[in-house]
């Protein structure tokens, strides 16, 4: 029987999840976008709430294509309010288009979101050990100045907490426990 973090625990899309997407190592910009949104999306309720709507976030925001929702108008957000498929907030909703703006600046800035948002981490995952998930943060330094500079160019929804969680789940952190079957395969 193989050994898994604990917060997987025995839902099939948890495990799915923890073995095959978190912590390993993400470039794509498009799948950041998607991971960074959903991180937003999921503030104040659980992942596995998220994960469970991922499928129908996809489709609602056209595949997390930034310059389609970068351009959302107000009947598209009239849809996306009305869609019981994906979380139907207005405050995220409307986060999530302009950091769609924001996005697609940092790309014109940096070449592209992934040499950006992998500089907060000098361009290589953080290894860490832990036993048991209390040893794992909620926050780090990293996080906290990833938050920071994001806000300040205009993203919503990005507190350090959250930040972290989007480090962990695009594999800019490595917190698998030691004990974690993942933890030698990453």
């Amino acid at each position: 029987m193989k050994v898994r973090c604990a917060w997987s625990g025995t839902d099939p899309l948890y495990i799915e999840y923890h073995d095959k997407e978190w912590g390993i190592p993400v470039h794509d910009d498009r799948k950041l976008f998607e991971m960074l949104t959903l991180e937003g999306a999921q503030a104040g309720l659980s992942w596995i709430t998220i994960l469970r709507k991922r499928e129908n976030y996809r489709n609602a925001y056209d595949n997390f294509q930034a310059k389609k929702i970068a351009g959302y108008d107000q009947k598209k957000i009239k849809q996306l309010l009305a869609n019981e498929g994906i979380v139907r907030n207005k405050l995220k909703i409307a986060a999530s288009i302009s950091n769609a703006k924001s996005f697609l600046e940092i790309q014109k800035e940096f070449g592209n979101f992934d040499s950006y948002i992998w500089r907060f981490v000098g361009g290589k995952p953080i290894r860490r050990s832990p036993r048991s998930l209390k040893d794992i943060p909620a926050t780090t330094q990293e996080s906290d100045a990833m938050s920071e500079d994001l806000k300040r160019r205009g993203f919503r929804f990005v507190g350090s907490t959250i930040c972290y969680a989007f480090m962990q789940a695009v594999g800019m952190v490595d917190d698998h426990i030691q004990d974690c079957f993942r933890k030698r395969r990453i």
